[in-house]
């Protein structure tokens, strides 16, 4: 059987079995044939890149680079789709934001090596250059600014917050938040404990006349 040719992907089409087994198998002889975007990473590439398989269902394809950058994906850092080298300012700016939106989940360096293409030294190296500080000090400082968040506005139980944030251990998320924030989430959270309404304000003030008088 002849086999079928590639005919070019229309703008924002799923791959179908052939250009799945492409991806797949980082097969260089498709390259100018199509270009794919991964939807959680909003990175394209080149169908040889060799950076950690997408799940199919997170995948794009587009039949020229313009399609994909008019679509809001930047190229690779690996495979360099457009032939340029993406400006490391911009890089980092898509790890700080794939990390703001997935925070909660298990986030390490070598994790994000494969989603954003790039080996975890030279990854920690321009991250750190660019952010003053590496993923790892970013994905923890990010977590404890939520948790701050939820403490200041919710009733959660701390383990319960630790956890929401994506740290289990309540030993940890203690230390974690206080090398943060400079106090213990309890302590965080007692600055939070006022009366909310006017008649709780007004018991408060009654009670503390009595003690007073």
């Amino acid at each position: 059987m002849k086999e079928r040719e590639f005919n070019g992907a229309e703008p924002d089409t799923v791959p179908d079995d052939e250009q799945w087994r492409a991806i797949v198998s980082n097969d260089e002889s498709c390259n100018g044939k199509f270009f794919y975007a991964v939807k959680t990473t909003g990175i394209f590439c080149r169908p040889s890149c060799k950076s950690k398989e997408p799940r199919r269902e997170n995948v794009v394809l587009f039949d020229r680079t313009e399609q994909a950058l008019a679509g809001g994906f930047r190229p690779c850092k690996r495979c360099k789709p457009t032939g340029e080298t993406l400006p490391d300012a911009e890089w980092v700016t898509q790890m700080t934001s794939y990390i703001d939106r997935h925070y909660a989940e298990p986030i390490t360096l070598q994790s994000l090596a494969d989603q954003f293409h790039g080996s975890p030294y030279h990854l920690q190296r321009i991250f750190k250059k660019v952010q003053g500080a590496t993923p790892v000090a970013y994905v923890q400082r990010t977590r404890a600014a939520r948790a701050a968040e939820l403490l200041s506005r919710t009733d959660r139980p701390i383990a319960q917050i630790g956890a929401e944030v994506g740290i289990s251990s309540a030993p940890y998320f203690i230390t974690l938040f206080k090398s943060v924030h400079g106090c213990t989430p309890a302590a965080y959270r007692r600055r939070f404990d006022r009366p909310h309404n006017e008649e709780e304000i007004n018991h408060a003030s009654a009670r503390s006349d009595d003690l007073l008088g």
